[in-house]
């Protein structure tokens, strides 16, 4: 199966705060459709995250995206919405010293994200799909199908409005592309 995972456009949020699951709008998604359209097979399903920033590009793309929560950002909880400079220096440290299992106040756990962004993969069908998601998701599949620790997946980076395609083959998994 082919997965090709899509990343939101560029998110209409003043830089350094906080967004995770907040439901921001996304840059108009049109010339990222247009952009991306070729990278695709023809009449491939798309899949999306609910949120308005990602679901934007996923109906630019597909005339009737299949929507899926479990594609959604991570929730930061209490963090959602505020500068990263304002969120206490002590839970922001309780969070690097344990990326997978640290909840933000109100939040979840990326643990919590990728078992579910894992779930709504393991139900996918058919020879290719195209994702419509967020930055933590895609790092966080990558990593459960690359089997990378979580030091190393939680580093990747995935531009906005970009394609990234990986091949999942008989239990394996294969990074065709990143970034296009």
């Amino acid at each position: 199966m082919q997965i090709f995972l899509i990343r939101h456009p560029r998110p209409l949020i003043a830089a350094g705060v906080c967004y995770g699951r907040l439901d921001v709008a996304g840059e108009d998604p049109r010339g990222a459709a247009e952009r991306l359209r070729p990278l695709l097979p023809a009449g491939i399903p798309v899949v999306s995250s609910p949120l308005q920033r990602a679901q934007r590009l996923a109906e630019a793309l597909h005339p009737a995206p299949q929507i899926d929560a479990r594609l959604a950002e991570i929730d930061f909880g209490e963090w959602e919405g505020r500068p990263w400079t304002e969120i206490d220096r002590s839970l922001l440290d309780a969070w690097a010293a344990d990326l997978l299992d640290f909840t933000p106040p109100g939040g979840e756990s990326v643990a919590s994200l990728q078992a579910r962004a894992v779930e709504c993969a393991a139900a996918l069908r058919g020879d290719a799909v195209a994702l419509i998601t967020h930055g933590g998701v895609m790092r966080a599949l990558l990593g459960h199908w690359l089997q990378l620790p979580v030091d190393e997946w939680s580093a990747l980076k995935f531009e906005f409005a970009s394609v990234t395609l990986i091949e999942l083959t008989a239990g394996r998994a294969t990074l065709r592309y990143a970034n296009r």
